[in-house]
């Protein structure tokens, strides 16, 4: 847990704004601290920095001020100041003995893993600087997009990887200038700095469209599931999770060349796309088949919407868990294969499943946190 993510959820706990997830977060922070407090060493540990003393001052003067508010949900009590005491010294602790860290990271964060193993968890609202394993500036995130910066050429690939959880996206500038948007459910494998004279190459589980740099004297190569796509400059769009039966990709301009993880560059094998058309390996026989598209129809996600021009419900259904990070069962198998138009916005998945219902008439049930199609 980042200092900057512990010191919001304290905040939200001592207003009362405190989502049911985020209490739950803390909770387990707090079963982790239970087993460091028996720690002889805990109490040299306490107050270490300034830091440390800066944000017990904090949390002092929050907890006097929210006894005196009257228009907060609850109050503090006695307890909570408590808790809040032990999760405070016990984060200080953990911060500086990183061999007892476990780093609780909720289902629905952003996470970066850095060079050394370290996992970040990235709010979408932060801005934080991403260093490398010496300690210098390599990126900055502002908000929901990290951009890296084009620094000295390395002789060493040093690789982080952006994972990006179901019901969100988040946009990635590589050190070449290559911008990545990154679909919900999807992550992204990319060396911090491209090395001089060699091809820059990435791996993108999930979907993405990338924007490439043009450098002609370093092809740009994509590794996804079962497929390469390498490029020059271009823009597309690549649509590779492993439940998926097909992987494929969506040309919007420039040109690509296709190859599965079997082949090599160059073969006679190779598929070539041309703007406006799409290249679909299917997983099943290994093959690549090509067909004409409209591009938009599979980039709409960039602006947040869902667009589906005679789609089968059963892929619909994956993509609607996938937008909203919800869990739907269909027990009508009559409607699993079956075909739909529609176009939705940024409207909520409830008003998604009214339009179904009102124009397809389907039925559905919400149970709990499971949506039901009957």
């Amino acid at each position: 847990m980042q200092e900057q993510e512990f010191k919001k959820l304290l905040d939200k706990y001592l207003n009362g704004t405190i989502s049911n997830e985020e209490l739950e977060l803390l909770e387990k922070f707090k079963e982790e601290l239970d087993k460091v407090n028996k720690d002889p060493h805990f109490k040299n540990e306490l107050h270490k920095t300034a830091i440390k003393e800066s944000l017990w001052a904090s949390i002092n003067t929050q907890t006097r001020a929210s006894k005196q508010r009257k228009s907060i949900l609850w109050k503090v009590s006695a307890a909570a100041a408590v808790f809040i005491g032990l999760l405070a010294t016990g984060y200080f602790y953990l911060q500086n003995n990183t061999s007892n860290t476990n780093l609780i990271i909720p289902e629905n964060a952003i996470t970066l893993q850095l060079e050394n193993g370290e996992t970040k968890i990235i709010n979408e609202d932060g801005q934080v600087e991403i260093l490398d394993a010496k300690g210098n500036v390599v990126g900055q995130q502002d908000g929901k997009r990290l951009k890296y910066a084009n620094t000295d050429s390395k002789n060493e690939l040093a690789y982080n990887t952006l994972n990006v959880p179901h019901g969100k996206t988040f946009q990635l500038q590589l050190s070449d200038g290559t911008i990545v948007h990154l679909n919900a459910g999807s992550s992204i494998k990319y060396p911090v700095q491209f090395i001089e004279g060699s091809n820059r190459q990435i791996s993108v589980t999930g979907e993405a469209y990338l924007d490439v740099a043009k450098d002609p004297a370093r092809p740009f190569i994509v590794n996804t599931n079962g497929l390469n796509v390498r490029v020059l400059g271009t823009q597309f769009n690549v649509s590779a999770y492993p439940e998926d039966e097909t992987t494929e990709v969506v040309l919007v301009e420039g040109s690509v060349s296709l190859y599965t993880a079997e082949e090599t560059y160059g073969s006679e094998k190779n598929v070539y796309l041309k703007p406006g058309f799409k290249g679909s390996l299917d997983k099943a026989n290994n093959n690549i088949d090509t067909s004409e598209v409209i591009t938009s129809l599979y980039t709409s996600w960039i602006n947040g919407k869902l667009v589906f021009r005679n789609m089968t419900f059963k892929n619909i259904l994956k993509k609607l868990e996938r937008h909203y990070d919800v869990v739907i069962e269909n027990n009508n198998s009559d409607l699993t294969h079956e075909e739909f138009n529609a176009n939705f916005g940024n409207e909520p998945i409830e008003d998604v499943l009214m339009e179904l219902k009102a124009n397809y008439g389907i039925e559905y049930t919400i149970l709990d946190n499971q949506i039901i199609i009957e």
